[in-house]
């Protein structure tokens, strides 16, 4: 279950809450909901600043327990940085502050005024929807497999947000956000044996059924060999679990063309014939983060009823080495009719997607945006804070990351320059699925492009973005944040309406 949120009036001092959540700037005078506490209880605040108790400083928080005049039981005050460079960033980060300590507390409901703090070209939906998915993210409890392994710290169950009746609109959109966010996540968390092709076809089967205006296709192994997938066949082909293409379509947009998400899905990826190193190969279970986040993002354009028209398409195989496993040297006919030598059977993600770019195409769609944990190489220059964006078109480009600092779930802009493309020469196909030994991300993405002529395509490499690290690291659900952002601008709910950042 998702966080519920919902509007909220009265003035902090005054509202009976197990937890009332205000900020103060760092230096700064107070804002008006810590002024009040602060008048409340007798300038506890401001003594509490001049003895160096309370900085302010952005990512610092201080609890405090009944406060004398104050009717909540407790009071958490969050550090908001500099005023004078207070803006959307460090008001996200404000909102992940709180929600971070307001999860690990034993509280099931509290009340934030934050949403009355002034943002710099960002209006009450934003800053409403952007509080709503932080707290909703951080309140997330996967649901551990096992008896005795579930979490004993209360959920946070309700939040509720002091704001004016229009940062309604963004609650609204956080719901359906939430939900996709939240889809995304438990499929990437959950286990290999658990979740594999099929299993993923099933949860999109689920999917469908549950919502009115969606269809579902999934195509088995024999009507890959039928069309010719020869790419995702191969890297299938060493695992006891066949692979399966996920279809699903919305149409809320009358006759007009789709916009197409297509997500690698590999539910683990040992690496093949070239397998990977053992330590940290158990992470390869994120591996499918791609086809999560866009099943996500279709979850949410579906409850948000975006009127557009949507295809979502996942290809999803297990890259196991076995006796039937592809191997180096294999040369692969994909659908397009293209040849791709293979190099390397851990560039699995690529051979996967090339097939299922060739298949969306039939749908005559829009744009096409595909979505992959694809490679190490991404992580190693952008870390774990930014995806990377590859796309020839810059309006397309432009609009996912604008998309992406709206959502605050941002993007980084890679060169897919015709320069890099020598780097996939092959003498004995059309096509190698790995270039040479630099610029990894980029050559990847100059593959996929291959597949994706004549159409307005963009790629995003979440390798460094989908999870988190450590052994109890969990799926982020990114990207459905910037994609559901880009529909919602796409639908035209976006352009000047609420939760924009618009004012």
């Amino acid at each position: 279950m998702t966080l519920e949120f919902r509007l909220a009036t009265g003035a902090a001092d005054a509202v009976d809450t197990p937890c009332a959540v205000v900020g103060v700037f760092q230096g700064g005078p107070l804002p008006p909901a810590a002024a009040a506490i602060d008048a409340a209880s007798g300038g506890v605040l401001k003594r509490l600043a001049d003895s160096g108790d309370l900085r302010g400083k952005a990512r610092s928080s201080l609890w405090l327990y009944h406060l004398a005049g104050v009717k909540a039981e407790r009071v958490l005050v969050v550090g908001l940085g500099d005023q004078a460079n207070f803006g959307a960033a460090q008001f996200s980060l404000a909102a992940q502050t709180a929600a971070q300590q307001l999860a690990r507390a034993p509280l099931a409901a509290a009340t934030t005024w934050l949403g009355e703090l002034d943002v710099a070209g960002r209006d009450a939906p934003w800053r409403a929807r952007v509080l709503a998915l932080a707290f909703d993210h951080a309140a997330y409890r996967f649901k551990l497999v096992g008896k005795g392994k579930q979490s004993s710290t209360p959920k946070l169950a309700r939040l509720d947000i002091v704001a004016d009746a229009a940062a309604q609109a963004g609650l609204d959109q956080a719901a359906g956000i939430a939900k996709g966010v939240e889809f995304a996540r438990e499929l990437g968390n959950l286990p290999p044996n658990i979740c594999t092709p099929a299993y993923l076809a099933e949860r999109a089967r689920q999917l469908a059924e549950a919502h009115e205006g969606v269809t579902l296709d999934v195509l088995e192994p024999e009507k890959m060999r039928e069309l010719g997938m020869g790419a995702l066949l191969a890297v299938g082909s060493g695992s006891m679990h066949p692979p399966r293409l996920i279809v699903l379509r919305w149409q809320g947009g009358g006759d007009a063309k789709p916009h197409a998400l297509v997500g690698k899905g590999v539910t683990f990826d040992s690496g093949g014939i070239n397998i990977k190193p053992s330590p940290g190969m158990e992470e390869m279970k994120f591996d499918m983060c791609g086809g999560a986040g866009v099943l996500g993002t279709f979850l949410a354009a579906v409850e948000l009823k975006l009127p557009l028209n949507l295809v979502c398409v996942v290809p999803s195989a297990e890259n196991m080495p076995g006796g039937e496993s592809y191997r180096p040297s294999d040369v692969l006919t994909t659908l397009s009719g293209l040849t791709v030598e293979v190099l390397n059977t851990d560039a699995e993600g690529r051979l996967i997607l090339c097939d299922a770019l060739s298949y969306v195409q039939r749908f005559e769609p829009q744009t096409i945006i595909d979505v992959a944990t694809l490679t190490g190489a991404c992580v190693v220059a952008l870390g774990k804070h930014a995806s990377g964006l590859m796309s020839a078109d810059d309006e397309l480009a432009g609009q996912l990351l604008a998309a992406g600092e709206d959502a605050m779930d941002r993007a980084w802009r890679l060169p897919l320059w015709d320069d890099y493309q020598s780097a996939l020469e092959s003498g004995n196909a059309d096509v190698a699925n790995i270039g040479g030994k630099y610029g990894g991300a980029i050559t990847a993405g100059c593959f996929l492009s291959r597949f994706t002529e004549g159409y307005r395509w963009a790629h995003l490499d979440i390798a460094g973005t989908a999870w988190g690290e450590g052994r109890k690291a969990l799926a982020t659900g990114r990207p459905v944040g910037l994609l559901t952002q880009y529909l919602i601008g796409k639908a035209g709910a976006g352009d000047q309406g609420p939760g924009t950042g618009n004012k």
